[in-house]
């Protein structure tokens, strides 16, 4: 009987109580007592469970309870990876820290043991984002001078903590994709010569392109593979401090005449991935590909949700299912809620973009200061990273919660595969290259959801206190 079931599972049913096990307890993985049964994680916006490792019961009598129905025959897209925004303020309060905390932050963030919560794609700002120290491009010069030839070229402000982070990164997992955006073109190259707003004028269209290859090329040589490029961060946005706007038009002119062959003629096996902003404007990617010339160089489209609903990533998606879509950023405020922003990125951001046909999910930013620092001057000073750093002393905010529940179960190579929608119960459900079913499911109402999950070869039933999520692991 269902009543019977519930005492059993009223770690799930009901909000823990910090008396159980405080949020400093709960700050890494606990393994569950009990026989052992389906796994599930959970947290909830009390922070009583973060990441709270347990166990879900069978129970025989399901009658009543709404049910959420997995099939793995049903499959949608392949998962390439969750993540974050590594900026140029993120690298360097992580590269600041003593090496034996670091090494161990970084086991936590990128390894594939516990408590790994197992991050498996990464995007960095090429050049200076708003969440850098300062503001600088990779051809910086003094006012009146160009360089055509790039002479002056130089990875010299990345080599100082993101070069070397990333090599720490990357020796725990080599594997790990890199997505590499640009805020703004060198200023010399600029209509308005300055670093906020303008646009590239179209006299360095084929030097800008060079200065993507030539990027690429020192990263490689620096052993920073990077796996794909966007042309512009949010193109349609001019006040950020850097920033440059690029209309639709002139991103495809840029990749069918410029990137996409400069790429080709100097043997990158880089992928263009375009738009790179808000979800109220589907039409700027689907203008890009509808040209042929620039379509054929062009991996698929990224999206942010600052601005529109989610369904645009299925908009795009089935005008062009031969190209992928993303969702590479979304942040948190320095003023936001716990459970409300738990809630509202799981839904949106993680589920959302996942019914929606995204390959990847990556919040903003990986981490930042007490003061939400460094930042530009003009840069975000509300932007709140998963990770609040002081020196040695790391805490763990809420898109550190907010990724986990997706990244350490669900590695890249899953298969998106069908689940019904449940009101008040979102949920999205994957197999794994090893054959697990994972479903991560989120409770958005006021009160505890009772529900059963039924798959080929079991159903079981649960439920979800309010507010909270939960990745079932079968």
């Amino acid at each position: 009987m269902l009543t019977d079931f519930l005492p059993k599972i009223g770690f799930l049913a009901l909000a823990l109580t910090s008396s159980a096990l405080s949020c400093s307890d709960l700050q890494h993985p606990v393994e569950p007592s009990g026989p052992i049964g389906t796994q599930v994680w959970i947290t909830n916006p009390g922070k009583t469970a973060l990441l709270w490792k347990t166990n879900a019961e069978t129970v025989s009598d399901l009658s009543g309870l709404p049910i959420i129905t997995v099939d793995p025959a049903t499959r949608f897209q392949s998962v390439t990876g969750f993540g974050y925004t590594l900026t140029g303020g993120s690298a360097q309060l992580l590269y600041q820290m003593d090496p034996e905390p670091r090494r161990k932050m970084l086991e936590e963030l990128f390894g594939t043991g516990d408590p790994s919560i197992r991050v498996s794609y990464l995007r960095i700002s090429l050049g200076a984002s708003d969440l850098s120290e300062s503001v600088f491009t990779y051809n910086d010069l003094p006012n009146g001078q160009t360089d055509e030839s790039l002479q002056q070229f130089s990875l010299s402000k990345d080599t100082l903590a993101l070069i070397p982070l990333l090599k720490e990164i990357r020796a725990i997992n080599p594997s790990i994709p890199i997505m590499a955006s640009p805020w703004t073109a060198p200023v010399w190259m600029k209509s308005n010569q300055q670093s906020v707003g303008g646009y590239l004028l179209p006299q360095y269209y084929p030097v800008y392109a060079q200065y993507f290859v030539k990027y690429l090329q020192a990263m490689q040589a620096a052993g920073i593979p990077v796996q794909a490029v966007t042309p512009q961060n949010e193109p349609n946005h001019g006040g950020n401090n850097p920033s440059m706007v690029m209309t639709a038009t002139q991103q495809a002119d840029f990749i069918k005449n410029h990137l996409g062959p400069a790429f080709q003629a100097a043997g990158l096996p880089v992928k263009i991935v375009i738009w790179d902003h808000n979800c109220d404007q589907p039409e700027f990617p689907l203008q890009i590909l509808a040209d042929p010339q620039a379509k054929s160089f062009v991996e698929g489209s990224a999206f942010h949700l600052y601005a529109g609903d989610i369904s645009a990533l299925s908009q795009v998606h089935q005008a062009h299912p031969d190209k992928k879509v993303y969702f590479t950023e979304q942040w948190t405020s320095s003023t936001g809620d716990f459970g409300q922003d738990l809630q509202w990125h799981v839904k949106n951001v993680m589920i959302g973009s996942m019914r929606n046909w995204s390959t990847v999910a990556l919040e903003w930013n990986l981490a930042n200061d007490p003061q939400f620092k460094p930042h530009t001057p003009g840069g975000c000073s509300q932007c709140k990273g998963a990770l609040t750093i002081q020196g040695n002393e790391v805490e763990r905010n809420v898109s550190y919660y907010i990724i986990a529940q997706f990244s350490k179960f669900i590695p890249p190579g899953s298969t998106r595969i069908a689940s019904n929608l449940i009101t008040q119960l979102p949920n999205v459900a994957f197999e794994t290259p090893e054959g697990k079913i994972v479903l991560v499911v989120l409770n958005e109402s006021s009160k505890t959801e009772k529900f059963s999950v039924q798959l080929p070869d079991k159903t079981i039933g649960t439920a979800l206190s309010p507010g909270s999520v939960g990745a079932f692991v079968f």
